[in-house]
């Protein structure tokens, strides 16, 4: 398994479009929460209060940032699977790697590792930048819940990305993988949650789920059972991948 991880972590840092992903997330994440957060100070200070949200949250807020960056970390789960199968690398991984649950344990292990280490790390910048940005309007890092939800942001990115390559490895093609994943987290999640009638089941969406990990205070799901909801969808897609890999 040692020789398998270091095939895989050789692989993951060969190859330029997954690191540039990496460095994507973080800059993204970082980047909209600092313009987030000044926005809305200049409104305030500006007598634009109108243009905030009535039910803005400044806790809430430091995470708007990690929402559009997790964009680049779906790409990096997807392609972290399907570059090896559009470049037909996955023979040579599979011939020097016959057990397939050790080849496919080793790709996550590296992979989901790596967006473990950037998910914490953009998450624990990203937020006191949106404070920073707020100023007066924002609040410590020390507010009860905050510490937690964090944490929670940094654990939901990363089942984002290992769901995302589930879905790679089932599926075996990047464009079809993100051509799935993305409206879903983008487009009908958020619509969905917005509709009278199916509002209530849109909650257990992945995406939503994970809106209440990073929640202080009630919002719908408590933070353990988005946390729940999201590793559910993670599993099954993981679970579907192996599957198809050793058929």
């Amino acid at each position: 398994m040692t020789a398998v991880l270091r095939a895989e972590w050789t692989k993951l840092r060969t190859i330029r479009s997954t690191v540039w992903l990496l460095v994507l997330t973080f800059v993204i994440s970082v980047g909209l929460a600092a313009a987030s957060g000044f926005s809305v100070r200049q409104a305030y200070q500006s007598g634009n209060a109108a243009m905030v949200r009535p039910d803005f949250d400044p806790v809430y807020s430091g995470f708007v940032g990690l929402l559009y960056g997790q964009l680049a970390l779906i790409a990096f789960g997807a392609l972290l699977v399907t570059t090896e199968y559009s470049s037909g690398t996955i023979r040579a991984t599979i011939a020097a790697i016959p057990r397939r649950f050790r080849a496919y344990a080793g790709k996550l292990l590296v992979g989901g590792g790596t967006a473990l280490v950037v998910a914490l790390a953009t998450a624990v910048v990203s937020w006191p930048v949106n404070q920073a940005g707020l100023g007066p309007y924002g609040v410590s890092i020390g507010t009860p819940g905050v510490p937690r939800a964090i944490v929670g942001a940094a654990v939901y990115l990363t089942l984002v990305c290992a769901l995302s390559a589930g879905v790679g490895a089932l599926l075996r093609n990047s464009a079809l993988t993100l051509g799935i994943l993305i409206p879903l987290f983008f487009i009908i999640g958020p619509i969905l949650s917005r509709l009278p009638g199916v509002s209530e089941a849109a909650r257990f969406l992945p995406d939503q789920a994970g809106l209440q990990i990073m929640a202080v205070g009630a919002r719908g799901l408590t933070p353990l059972q988005g946390l729940l909801v999201v590793l559910g969808w993670t599993v099954v897609a993981l679970t579907a991948g192996y599957l198809r890999l050793r058929r």
